[in-house]
C-alpha cells in the first residue's frame, strides 16, 4: 500500500496527524529566556497551518549561558509560563517537542563574563572563541542539566523533547574530531566521542521514564576537514537505535550543500533508516511535495522536516490536502535567520 504524506501515524505514545514536521528555527528574546509574544504567534501560526508536528528552536539548559538571547528550560520557573503555547498548539491537534541544547563555544551573542566550555580547547572556526576542557565532573554536569530540563517540559506539557546534537553546538562537537582532541574516555575513537551523546541520552530517559519521546538531532556531515565521518554517524545512530531513541533527525551543514535543488540529507537518512528500526526524519532542502513521496515510498525514512519553507508558507499542509503539484516560494535566502526577522519569512512582511 502506498504511503503518503498526509497519512496519520504513531510514534510511541505520540500521534501525529501527518508526516510533516516544523524544524526548528532559533527564536530570539530578551535576555533571561522568557516566552514571548511573537513566539507564541509564531507556533500558533505553524500549528494552524496544518503540520503535524513542531519542534521548537533551541533552548538553553543552563543558567550559565542564560546571557544569550535564546529561550530557556534552566529553572522550574518556565515551566508555566510555555502551557499557554502547548494549550495554543494543541488546539490544531500539533504536536510540539521542545528542542534542547547547550551552546558551548557557538557563541551566539554575549556570553558574558564565565567560563565557555567545550570538548577541547579548540577555537571555534566560527568566531575564534576558544574554550575551556570540560573536566569530567563538567561532563556530568552538562548532562544532568539536559535531564533536568527534559523533566520541566514533560510537566509543562511539550509532547517531547529533542536533543540538539547538530549543527556545532556542544553535543556536536564531541563528535566531531576537529574539535574533540580528548585523551580520556570521551575522546580519541568514535566510541569513546560519541560517549558523550549516548550518556545524556541515557541521563534524560532515565529522568523522564520509558514512555516519553526522546528524539535527536544529528549532523551527518560537519562540511569541515576532520569533521564527523559517515561511518561515526552510522555508528552513533545504531548506537542511539539500540538504547531506543524515538526519532533521529537527520540534518547536516546545509549551507555546505545549499546549491543542491533536493533533499540535501536524502542518502544519508536512507542509509540509516535502511540500517536501523529507528524513525527517521530527514529536514533539509525538503522542497517538492512529489520528491518527499517518493523518498517515503522507496525509502524508510518516515518524516519530513521542513523549516524555512513552513516560515515562509505556514499553511503548505492544509494547501497540500488539495494540490501537492507547486513547489514551496522559498528561496533559502536565509533572512528568517537573522536576529532582527525573529525567525519571520521577509516575503511576509507587507502581507
Amino acid at each position: 500500500m502506498m504511503k503518503t504524506l498526509l497519512d496519520s501515524t504513531q510514534i510511541g505514545s505520540m500521534a501525529l496527524k501527518n508526516r510533516f514536521v516544523s524544524a526548528a528555527v532559533g527564536d530570539f528574546v530578551e535576555a533571561g529566556g522568557h516566552l514571548t509574544k511573537n513566539m507564541l504567534k509564531k507556533y500558533e501560526t505553524l500549528a494552524k497551518g496544518g503540520v503535524g508536528t513542531i519542534i521548537t528552536g533551541f533552548t538553553l539548559v543552563d543558567e550559565t549561558e542564560g546571557s544569550f538571547n535564546i529561550p530557556a528550560m534552566y529553572a522550574n520557573s518556565f515551566v508555566d509560563e510555555y502551557k499557554e503555547l502547548i494549550d495554543t498548539v494543541h488546539a490544531y491537534e500539533a504536536n510540539i517537542i521542545l528542542q534542547l541544547v547547550y551552546i558551548g563555544s557557538y557563541v551566539m551573542g554575549d556570553p558574558g563574563v564565565r567560563p565557555i566550555l567545550g570538548p577541547s580547547a579548540v577555537a571555534n572556526l566560527n568566531n575564534g572563541i576558544v574554550p575551556q576542557e570540560m573536566s569530567l565532573s563538567e561532563i556530568k554536569d552538562v548532562q544532568n542539566k539536559f535531564a533536568q530540563a527534559a523533566v520541566r517540559a514533560q510537566k509543562a506539557g511539550f509532547d517531547g523533547i529533542e536533543l540538539h546534537a547538530a549543527h556545532g553546538f556542544l553535543l556536536s562537537q564531541f563528535l566531531t574530531p576537529y574539535y574533540n582532541h580528548r585523551s580520556d574516555i570521551y575522546g580519541g575513537s568514535i566510541e569513546n566521542r560519541g560517549r558523550m551523546i549516548l550518556e545524556t541520552y541515557s541521563v534524560v530517559r532515565e529522568a523522564v521514564g520509558n514512555d516519553y519521546p526522546i528524539w535527536i538531532k544529528i549532523n551527518c556531515t560537519d562540511g569541515i576537514e576532520r569533521g564527523i565521518s559517515l561511518d561515526d554517524f552510522r555508528y552513533i545512530c545504531a548506537e542511539l537505535t539500540k538504547l531506543g531513541v524515538n526519532a533521529i533527525e537527520v540534518s547536516g551543514n546545509w549551507m555546505d550543500r545549499s546549491k543542491d535543488k533536493t533533499a540535501y540529507f536524502k542518502n544519508e537518512a536512507a542509509m540509516i533508516s535502511e540500517e536501523n528500526k529507528v524513525v527517521v526524519v530527514l529536514t533539509g532542502g525538503n522542497r517538492d511535495y512529489t520528491q518527499m513521496e517518493q523518498l517515503l515510498n522507496s525509502t524508510n525514512i518516515g518524516y519530513f522536516g521542513m523549516a524555512r519553507p513552513f516560515l515562509s508558507e505556514p499553511n503548505l499542509p492544509i494547501h497540500y490536502e488539495k494540490d501537492f503539484s507547486k513547489r514551496t516560494r522559498c528561496v533559502s535566502c536565509n533572512a528568517c535567520l537573522n536576529h532582527e526577522n525573529a525567525g519571520s519569512c521577509i516575503l511576509n512582511q507587507n502581507l
